[in-house]
């Protein structure tokens, strides 16, 4: 039998170490990119970091990305390398749009060339469709109101244009919001866990929080790794969006998480007006129907179930 191969350019973050782990357990030949030269932490924390095959690269440096693309000569290419904080975007817009937007660029065009049979998935954004008080479908315009949002909606028009101009075969995963122990605490669920653990171990330092009326779909990592790889399965890949379809206020979410270790959180956490971005989603929606009918993909955790699951982690997981 043959192997299959993957090249995941950004392995090191929360959804490249979940994917590598999932197609590692599928018998892939992973290859990952990490522009330090060092084995990311997540692919540790995973017990995987021996089992990837590590480049360093950046993908906006083209040169790089057709050497690294040549070597690993992929059956499926994962785009989900760049800066994907929203907030550091508005502080870093250059460098937010290079990761996203260039850097695809020149993995497509590697791609292109080296191993035109390989498909690629690019990770997209719900905060392509901006407001969605009406849940998004693939079928929503792009109102974008972030740096990142912008890169996001750039690359996405990349796939869609070299699927028109040269057939190549590639995808975007919508992703709206998405959590795990792996992610980091400069996000604001990887903070307020941050906060949880040390709360059940004691320390009461208040935790300062920004606009805690925002409305999002928050969903379980690996989950969504799933779909990402269900997606490339299908002869013509398409563009699907994946969300649970449950949306929940920041506020609740923070209140189920203290009330998880027996707190209320309205004697532990601040509203700082200087945490809040220049420009915010006031609420976000989804509507994930149509990953259930192409590819059979539904999210397994959502709402307060995975507020309870990270919660849990969070208490039983030593601080990074």
């Amino acid at each position: 039998m043959t192997v299959r191969s993957a090249l995941i350019w950004g392995v090191g973050g929360q959804d490249g170490a979940y994917l590598a782990q999932l197609l590692l357990d599928k018998k892939y030949r992973v290859h990952g990119t990490s522009r330090g030269g060092t084995i990311p932490d997540n692919l540790r924390r995973l017990d995987i970091a021996d089992r990837i095959e590590l480049h360093t690269a950046d993908p906006s440096d083209s040169t790089r990305v057709i050497e690294v693309v040549a070597a690993a000569a992929p059956d499926e290419i994962y785009f989900l390398a760049g800066q994907s904080s929203v907030g550091r975007s508005f502080a870093e817009p250059a460098a937010t749009f290079a990761g996203a937007a260039l850097g695809l660029l020149n993995v497509l065009e590697a791609a292109r060339r080296a191993v035109p049979d390989a498909v690629l998935l690019n990770a997209a954004s719900g905060d392509c469709f901006g407001e969605t008080v009406v849940p998004a479908t693939e079928r929503s315009p792009f109102r974008p109101r972030s740096p990142y949002a912008v890169a996001k909606c750039s690359a996405h028009l990349l796939i869609e244009a070299n699927r028109v101009a040269y057939r190549q075969r590639g995808c975007s995963a919508f992703l709206f919001s998405h959590e795990s122990p792996l992610r980091p605490d400069s996000f604001v669920i990887g903070k307020l866990m941050a906060a949880i653990r040390r709360f059940a171990a004691g320390d009461r330092t208040p935790l300062e929080l920004g606009d805690l009326s925002v409305v999002r779909d928050w969903g379980w990592a690996p989950d969504y790794v799933a779909a990402m790889w269900a997606m490339l399965q299908r002869e013509t890949p398409e563009d699907l969006i994946l969300a649970t379809g449950t949306s929940m206020r920041l506020e609740d979410f923070v209140a189920a998480a203290f009330a998880a270790i027996g707190l209320d959180w309205r004697n532990h956490v601040t509203s700082v007006p200087g945490l809040r971005r220049p420009a915010d989603i006031a609420e976000q929606h989804a509507d994930p129907s149509r990953a259930a009918e192409l590819i059979g993909w539904r999210a397994s955790v959502a709402g307060e179930d995975l507020v309870k699951r990270l919660v849990a982690e969070a208490i039983a997981s030593p601080s990074t």
